[in-house]
């Protein structure tokens, strides 16, 4: 028998946009556990992903430690996206199971972790310059905008990108669409919002590289 601590992080901003609230998270963990296992407490912070400063995090670490439990989280990304955070947490001598990638290894959780990470960054790098461009054009800037959707387009295609070397060996291999998804899904990967992989978001994704070619 294995004895868990869940560890749900929420911001009250995106909860119900993002598709990733409390209830979702909670559902990825009940999927996750196993008849023998135990969920002794259930810890909730309602902060934003890019503050480090997590009182209930430290309390679900501290009951952890204190019942030889594991603390569980339901999605990596719902946890953090900063290589260092995670490192430290690891560091506290519990360990860290992620329900929607029960099979990760640590070294695979730094892996998965480091390339959220470059890819928020270069979002971010990517939506300032063009936005800064798109001013000097005169052009509106608004939740409306046009320059809104070339954003959204220049992520997709980022994102299809970064998802190439990946996906490439699975095409050669003459794998259908059906089976390249679930192979993402296993792997731990999440869609460009967060969501699961299906054969028509593969689709997609190789559509977008034909058409870089």
């Amino acid at each position: 028998m294995q004895r868990y601590v869940a560890y749900f992080r929420v911001s009250t901003s995106t909860q119900g946009r993002s598709g990733l609230g409390l209830a979702a998270q909670q559902s990825k963990v009940q999927e996750f556990l196993q008849a023998d296992d135990e969920l002794i407490a259930e810890f909730v912070e309602v902060q934003s992903g890019k503050l480090d400063a997590r009182v209930e995090l430290w309390k679900a670490i501290g009951h952890a430690k204190k019942h030889s439990a594991k603390l569980l989280i339901a999605k990596l990304d719902r946890f953090s996206r900063k290589v260092s955070f995670i490192a430290s947490i690891m560091e506290q001598g519990i360990g860290l199971v992620v329900a929607d990638m029960p099979h990760a290894t640590d070294f695979q959780l730094h892996i998965f972790a480091a390339l959220a990470q470059e890819e928020r960054r270069l979002i971010s790098d990517r939506t300032r310059s063009a936005l800064a461009e798109a001013k000097k054009r005169g052009v509106r800037l608004g939740p409306h905008a046009t320059v809104l959707a070339v954003l959204h387009r220049e992520d997709a295609m980022h994102r299809a990108i970064g998802l190439e070397p990946i996906l490439r060996p699975m095409l050669i291999k003459g794998l259908s669409l059906s089976a390249i998804a679930r192979n993402l899904n296993a792997l731990g990967i999440c869609g460009l919002r967060g969501g699961k992989f299906h054969a028509e978001t593969v689709k997609a994704i190789v559509n977008r590289l034909s058409e870089r070619c």
